[in-house]
């Protein structure tokens, strides 16, 4: 076949085109908390936007549709899904919240196209047999409720509790979720911090720039970040000011600038 010089241009200013979309600066890969949605990740992404950030919110219910998926199965299988992507951004920075935040460390210590890391109020495991046994049961009676309750009733019951602190998004999302009630009773089990093995002493494995952020106002978590955070020479600390547990939505713009500290 014989190409003109119009169709030559016209080929090589389309693939110009490709080459600078996948070049465009960062894309933050963005993992909700337990009893959570893609929505809840709405916010920080204008926030981000506004630095030149884009983000991409993941599904995570949507890994345990079929089958039960443990915690190191995850975290190979969203390596596999970032891999096999075109890439958007010349760099990916992963960002987890929570549970999420548990499933980003089993996502990184598994490898993955990944170039920066921001752990949000997240545990890398119990190191107490006991407490992790308690949690064990705890979560299986979320899960039990989440099956059973009256759907509204499920969601105001967690978030009625003392860590959460105030509400983070629209009822009329919380609804939605109610289709995913069958996959959130799973992740109470599979994804329990109960049943997660100890991470501390694999987080020396994580090569990338992490930052470790906790609200100033949760005792619990803040502790935890700063223990990880004193791990390697790859992390750093950050303490969030005027929040507790839901960083992400009681102090939006401070973490947004916290993260484009990040890819800077």
């Amino acid at each position: 076949m014989i190409h003109t010089t119009k169709q030559t241009d016209e080929r090589l200013q389309a693939a110009a085109k490709v080459r600078d979309v996948s070049l465009a600066p960062v894309e933050c890969w963005c993992l909700h908390g337990a009893v959570g949605a893609v929505a809840d990740w709405r916010g920080l992404a204008q926030a981000l936007a506004t630095k030149g950030i884009s983000t991409r919110a993941v599904d995570l219910w949507r890994f345990l549709e079929c089958e039960s998926v443990t915690m190191p199965e995850f975290g190979k299988r969203l390596n596999a899904d970032a891999e096999g992507e075109i890439p958007r951004a010349a760099r990916r920075i992963l960002i987890g919240y929570s549970m999420g935040g548990r499933l980003a460390l089993h996502a990184l210590l598994e490898g993955g196209p990944w170039d920066a890391a921001v752990i949000i109020s997240a545990n890398p495991g119990s190191r107490d047999p006991n407490e992790a046994a308690a949690r064990r049961v705890a979560d299986t009676v979320w899960a039990t409720q989440a099956l059973t309750l009256p759907w509204q009733d499920f969601i105001e019951k967690w978030n009625a509790q003392p860590l959460l602190g105030r509400a983070m998004r629209d009822s009329r999302e919380d609804g939605k979720l109610m289709q995913r009630r069958r996959e959130i009773a799973r992740s109470f089990v599979d994804w329990s911090v109960g049943n997660q093995k100890p991470l501390w002493e694999r987080l020396q494995e994580i090569r990338i720039p992490t930052l470790w952020i906790a609200g100033e106002n949760d005792a619990k978590f803040r502790a935890i970040a700063e223990a990880a955070a004193g791990l390697s020479d790859q992390f750093t600390l950050a303490i969030a000011p005027d929040a507790g547990h839901r960083v992400p939505w009681e102090n939006e713009e401070w973490l947004a600038e916290k993260i484009a500290g990040v890819v800077a």
